[in-house]
């Protein structure tokens, strides 16, 4: 068995791991600031969203097997994996009837609404070194996007972090379904910023005619 298929199987067996956590500590109110579980909020809900970012980083870099298994993915199928976040847009419907506040779901609804629709673009047409700066930018966008969305989640926060809260807080960000965004989905995507971002800075001029276009949209089939 290879050791891409090993790290393959690790992987999805880790990712349904950190999923079924989520779901757990969000049906235990941890992340909810007020719950007999939840302590020091906003810091459970800080923690969920670094801790498998800073995991992946540290096994990214310590692991040279696990490095070259992630940077073996394929980028336009990274790419087309954030499409999901078309779905931001939920937010600003949310906000229209008073259950998000307008300062955290504008930008943050809007944001993953643009990555979300320009993703197939991008992971048919700029993941190639022909357009490798232009793929990065997309990805440090998407990146930019999610630190803005948790940031302005926590200052809309009723905890005392929350600076920008009001009558309106970003609770519903604390509880299921919602939860799992911010706890899940979030570090998740950042994670795959990261590695299409590693992948194509390792791209070669020369690998252009190597890179065929067909194969992208073949392996995305």
């Amino acid at each position: 068995m290879s050791t891409t298929t090993n790290y393959g199987r690790l992987t999805t067996l880790l990712i349904l791991a950190w999923l079924a956590l989520s779901i757990t500590a969000s049906k235990l109110l941890v992340f909810e600031a007020g719950s007999k579980y939840s302590f020091a909020p906003p810091l459970p809900l800080g923690l969920a969203v670094a801790a498998p970012i800073a995991l992946f980083v540290i096994w990214f870099a310590a692991s040279p097997r696990f490095r070259q298994f992630a940077l073996s993915l394929n980028p336009a199928a990274l790419a087309i994996t954030q499409t999901w976040r078309i779905a931001g847009i939920t937010f600003v419907v949310l906000a229209s009837f008073g259950l998000l506040p307008n300062v955290f779901a504008q930008p943050a609804g809007w944001g993953d609404f643009a990555i979300g629709v320009t993703a197939p673009f991008v992971a048919f047409y700029l993941a190639h070194p022909r357009h490798k700066l232009s793929f990065i930018a997309w990805n440090i966008a998407g990146i930019l996007d999610l630190v803005d969305a948790v940031t302005l989640g926590v200052l809309s926060s009723p905890t005392a972090a929350g600076i920008l809260h009001t009558s309106v807080s970003t609770q519903a960000m604390t509880v299921l379904p919602l939860s799992l965004i911010p706890t899940f989905a979030v570090p998740l995507l950042l994670i795959l910023h990261i590695i299409a971002i590693a992948q194509a800075v390792r791209w070669e001029p020369s690998a252009a005619n190597q890179f065929p276009k067909s194969a992208v949209r073949t392996s995305l089939a």
